[in-house]
């Protein structure tokens, strides 16, 4: 297959197994999409989904928000992991959208990178969830299988990202970055591979990668 069927065939795969494509964390509005986004960091959305609801019952807008202080906010996240700078970042980042940007979420890279502990992934995230302004968030899966279907070298989440833009027709950015995700989790994880169920790395996977499961197999 040449490089441009394997695409064809992942987003004709991908969209006959997710035809409806769930958002992975709970949120109400843009204010508590990018509280869940920024509390997922190195996290599962299983137990962002968990915490969430807590912090939200006392604050659920950035006026609230603020009212509480760092270390409130810390005990309640605490499950989540990072809580030290992240307790910070969403108390700062609360206080700054009130200051700057009359308590809206922002709509553009430059205002949402500017916000205490959001980087690219999360600001990607929520342009894309909140806004649907077509962005490629990469996380772990998604890094994952773009370098076992071949389509990066891997070495980094911002050339996976580059890489996925470049293969990747804009339209469908907003839709594969979910629809791998999930994909990841059901059909090919990190652990407890199953090549024999993952259907698109057995049909399309970079030969070394194939081969070294199969030689582990033995």
């Amino acid at each position: 297959m040449t490089k441009q069927e394997k695409v064809d065939y992942v987003i004709a795969t991908l969209a006959d197994l997710y035809p409806e494509i769930p958002i992975p964390l709970d949120h109400n509005d843009y204010y508590t999409l990018l509280i869940a986004v920024l509390l997922s960091a190195q996290s599962t959305d299983v137990r962002v989904n968990q915490i969430t609801p807590l912090l939200f019952a006392k604050a659920r807008t950035p006026q609230e928000m603020i009212k509480l202080t760092v270390e409130e906010i810390r005990d309640i996240i605490r499950p989540v992991g990072l809580s030290p700078m992240k307790s910070k970042g969403i108390h700062g980042l609360s206080k700054i959208l009130l200051e700057k940007h009359n308590g809206e979420v922002p709509r553009t890279y430059e205002d949402l990178e500017e916000l205490p502990a959001v980087g690219h992934k999360t600001a990607a995230v929520v342009l894309a969830q909140a806004f649907d302004i077509p962005t490629f968030p990469v996380d772990t899966h998604i890094h994952r299988l773009m370098y076992r279907w071949g389509f990066t070298n891997g070495k980094n989440v911002v050339q996976t990202e580059r890489d996925a833009k470049r293969l990747f027709p804009e339209e469908t950015w907003n839709d594969l970055h979910l629809q791998i995700i999930w994909y990841g989790r059901e059909y090919s994880p990190a652990r407890g591979w199953n090549l024999e169920k993952d259907i698109i790395t057995k049909k399309i996977g970079r030969k070394s990668v194939l081969n070294e499961y199969y030689k582990k197999k033995k």
